[in-house]
C-alpha cells in the first residue's frame, strides 16, 4: 500500500511540473502569410534520444529504454503541408514572390522541477525580399528530447497559424 502512495504521488508530481511549466509561446511580427503558396524549409539535422528506468523488488530487476529520433524540418514541413503549403526543394525565381522560407533553431534549454525544456525559435522569411515575415519561440517538455523538440515547433507553429 505503501509503495501504491509513493507511485502515485510521482506520477502526481510529474504530471504538475509537465503542465504547469512551460513558458507561454512569443510571436512577434504582424505580417499575415496569406498570398504565400509555396515553402522552402532550410535544413536541418536530425536528433536521437533516449529514456530509461530501473525498476526493481523482491522478485528480481527490470529496466526498459525508449528511443526516438526526430528531424525538425520533416515536423516543419507536414505542419506546412497541413495548413495548404506546397514545399519546394530549392528556391525557384517564379515563385519567389509566394513564397516563405522557414528558418528553425534550438535557442535554449532550462531546467524545471524534474527535467527541462528545450526552447526552439522559428523563423519565417519572404524569399521576395528576404523580410522577417514573423519569429515565434516556444518550448517544449517530453519524455525524450526529440518530444521536447516535437511538442515546441508544434506549439510555435499553432501560433503562427492561429494569428
Amino acid at each position: 500500500m505503501k509503495v501504491l502512495k509513493l507511485i502515485t504521488f510521482a506520477i502526481f508530481l510529474m504530471l504538475i511540473s509537465s503542465c504547469a511549466t512551460l513558458k507561454p509561446v512569443t510571436h512577434t511580427g504582424n505580417t499575415s502569410l496569406t498570398g504565400y503558396k509555396y515553402a522552402y524549409i532550410t535544413p536541418t539535422s536530425g536528433l536521437s534520444s533516449s529514456s530509461g528506468g530501473v525498476y526493481g523488488n523482491a522478485y528480481g530487476v527490470y529496466g526498459g529504454t525508449v528511443s526516438k529520433s526526430i528531424n525538425p524540418a520533416d515536423i516543419i514541413s507536414g505542419i506546412l503541408m497541413k495548413n495548404g503549403f506546397t514545399l519546394i526543394p530549392e528556391l525557384n525565381e517564379d515563385v519567389k514572390d509566394r513564397t516563405i522560407i522557414v528558418n528553425y533553431g534550438e535557442t535554449g534549454r532550462r531546467n524545471v522541477f524534474i527535467g527541462y525544456t528545450i526552447e526552439i525559435t522559428l523563423q519565417i522569411l519572404s524569399a521576395d525580399n528576404l523580410e522577417i515575415l514573423c519569429t515565434t519561440t516556444a518550448e517544449g517538455m517530453g519524455e525524450t528530447e526529440a518530444d521536447d523538440i516535437r511538442i515546441a515547433i508544434t506549439r510555435a507553429m499553432e501560433t503562427i497559424f492561429n494569428n
